[in-house]
């Protein structure tokens, strides 16, 4: 049986280049970088070594790169980092956050409205997932009582990719802090933190073929922030605990080689997507794309089909040999359609049928055709 893996936006393989690089630092890096003897030397010049490769691939500081568990410790640290810090110096204390944020930041924002007497508003989207410069200008007002402002480079679940640098353009202009998840981005969209004008931005590893447990959180200099980890003085006294020296080098080899390919492998994935989204849509009465058709990530390929429920359709794929996953994952054992396909509109009924395909490296023309081979007769055995 044909084994097709589509669920790349959950997780990528570690390519072997990589691989490689994270075996060999754990076998002879294995020093701790902040300790004084040679091994401990070592290490912290493989660890400013690779901070300084991320940094020059972000067009940022060495300074500004601080080391992480993953994407969604550089959110929760960003979020609770900057509003604590910004409503200590200036009393601003309000949060906006657009609907379809990932939990990581959705439900960061909450707690700081619930716990900490923060004041919450959502931004809405379009049916496509954007968020609306005019909607963003009309909350910021003149920026005073805003905090923070975090809004997603690209959706996970739907694809979009939001107008980042032009929503920083706005924050810079009232001297607003401005932060983008851009885990979803990382190794597909450029990560010009100058250009995207952000004042903070957060990436996982393993999104872009690297290790799971390592992220880093771009944080520019002079950015309010309070440290969310304490106990130790690493990472200039901003996330304390010791840095995981093999994942980190793991990390910048993974996130260099996908910068190397990136133009090419966009375009060869946004001819298969057009190809699947094209030949689905056309293929199986009652399905309908969600997320933006044009400003969307070159891999990503998301559905909702009507009559058909995700768990059905994704256990009968899997049987085939296809690993997708649904865009209306459940929340603590609740069967509720995902916030995300909630914000743009969509119906519980159409939600629960959400289908999402995220290409990756070694995707292939043969693949995208054994889908389109076997989805329709899925769908209709589902319905049935």
């Amino acid at each position: 049986m044909q084994q097709v893996y589509l669920d790349h936006a959950a997780t990528t393989p570690v390519r072997r280049e990589v691989l490689e690089v994270m075996q060999r630092h754990f076998a002879e890096v294995y020093g701790n970088p902040s300790s004084i003897h040679r091994a401990g030397r070592q290490a912290s010049v493989l660890l400013e070594r690779s901070r300084e490769t991320l940094a020059g691939l972000l067009n940022a500081r060495p300074g500004e790169i601080i080391f992480t568990s993953g994407g969604t410790e550089s959110d929760n640290a960003a979020v609770r980092g900057i509003a604590l810090a910004r409503r200590a110096m200036t009393g601003a204390d309000r949060l906006l956050v657009s609907a379809i944020e990932h939990k990581a930041v959705l439900e960061t924002a909450e707690e700081m409205r619930d716990r900490f007497g923060f004041k919450l508003d959502l931004l809405p989207v379009d049916r496509e997932g954007l968020v609306s410069l005019d909607d963003v200008a009309r909350a910021l007002g003149d920026g005073r009582d805003v905090a923070l402002v975090s809004v997603m480079y690209a959706n996970n679940e739907i694809g979009t990719i939001e107008p980042v640098a032009e929503i920083g353009s706005l924050c810079r202009s009232l001297n607003v802090p401005f932060h983008t998840d851009a885990v979803q981005a990382g190794g597909k969209l450029p990560l010009d933190v100058e250009a995207l004008q952000v004042d903070a931005l957060s990436l996982g590893a393993h999104k872009f073929y690297g290790p799971k447990g390592v992220g880093l959180l771009y944080l520019r200099s002079g950015a309010p922030f309070w440290p969310q980890m304490t106990g130790g003085g690493q990472e200039r006294g901003r996330r304390a605990g010791t840095e995981n020296v093999p994942l980190i080098a793991a990390m910048a080899k993974a996130l260099e080689l996908a910068e190397q390919e990136r133009s090419d492998e966009e375009q060869r994935l946004r001819t298969l997507r057009d190809h699947l989204i094209g030949a689905l849509l056309e293929s199986v009465d009652g399905v309908q794309l969600t997320g933006a058709r044009e400003k969307r990530l070159a891999n990503h390929a998301s559905f909702v089909v009507e009559g058909a429920e995700a768990e059905g359709m994704l256990i009968a794929l899997d049987l085939a040999g296809i690993a997708a996953s649904s865009g209306s994952a459940c929340a603590s054992g609740a069967n509720r359609p995902s916030h995300v396909l909630e914000a743009i509109g969509l119906s519980p009924h159409l939600a629960a049928g959400a289908l999402r395909f995220s290409l990756g490296r070694d995707t292939t023309a043969a693949d995208i055709d054994y889908v389109l081979t076997v989805l329709p007769e899925i769908v209709k055995r589902v319905r049935s």
